[in-house]
């Protein structure tokens, strides 16, 4: 969708894009699809065929907690946020869901249009700080419209991408699939680049006044060793966060982040089928 089309759309207040008709008669059976071997399959064929009812067109609803406006065309995070929420990475989302505290802290490296963060701020309460952090222009575009969207007051949008130094990287867009874009060379035949503004973890943090985590989730397509290998070794073992939850891109990290992980006193809790979650045992 070009610039002036998407400003279009979000100069449209919430709810001109509700779904009608068969879209969202299909998005109310695919949400209520059972989490079964069947229930996926008759979830994922009707998706399909949602997909091309709506054209191209976002749609307003609710999901997670909050209300968002989606795209799903071109990003499969939408697609599955709109169409299936009950199979949006429910194992990770409950861990988060029950380290939540008073006062919680949590940054959403590679946020995309904000399903992680706006899950935690409907959990965490106005005790929360959260930091959403997503480089591509249109996507951070969306995500800033979600966020406006809610009451919660505790999620900040940081328009860059993280790596070991701070500077200007090459951001590969996969235009397919806008949640495989990476500053890490994509092996697509569909990619544009551009070039988005860096800083590292550590000043990050830092720079928004945080004297601690309580979690932080990574999903920049196998740049993630990138952003916590310099992090773990620089930032004071007061900031370490308690919980990681980290994509499993171990094929495409040039380190090895879970023997690092491991060495510095964090236990892998949790694989699931696209994540890893490890946990630091203090105390």
């Amino acid at each position: 969708m070009a610039v002036n089309d998407l400003q279009s759309v979000e100069a449209q207040p919430f709810g001109s894009f509700a779904p009608q008709g068969l879209a969202a008669r299909i998005i109310r059976w695919t949400r209520g699809a059972p989490n079964s071997f069947f229930g996926r399959r008759l979830a994922y064929g009707l998706r399909r065929i949602g997909l091309r009812s709506l054209d191209g067109k976002p749609v307003d609803i609710e999901a997670l907690g909050a209300r968002m406006r989606l795209f799903p065309e071109g990003n499969v995070c939408e697609k599955r946020v709109l169409f299936t929420p009950q199979y949006f990475d429910p194992v990770e989302l409950g861990v988060l869901a029950s380290r939540v505290r008073d006062g919680f802290r949590f940054i959403d490296i590679g946020a995309n249009i904000g399903a992680y963060s706006l899950f935690v701020a409907a959990q965490a309460g106005p005790g929360a700080r959260i930091l959403a952090v997503e480089p591509q222009p249109d996507v951070f575009s969306r995500l800033t419209y979600n966020i406006a969207q809610n009451p919660f007051g505790t999620i900040k949008a940081v328009a860059c991408a993280l790596a070991d130094k701070p500077g200007e990287l090459t951001l590969f867009i996969d235009l397919v699939n806008r949640g495989e874009s990476s500053v890490r060379i994509l092996n697509s035949s569909t990619s544009s680049t551009i070039k988005v503004p860096a800083t590292t973890l550590l000043a990050l943090a830092e720079g928004e006044g945080y004297d601690r985590l309580d979690a932080i989730k990574l999903d920049v397509e196998g740049a993630e060793d990138l952003i916590l290998e310099p992090f773990l070794r620089d930032a004071p073992e007061s900031l370490w966060p308690k919980l990681i939850l980290i994509e499993d891109s171990r094929l495409r990290w040039q380190s090895d982040l879970t023997q690092l992980l491991t060495q510095r006193g964090y236990e892998l809790l949790l694989q699931t089928r696209m994540n890893l979650i490890f946990e630091r045992k203090t105390g």
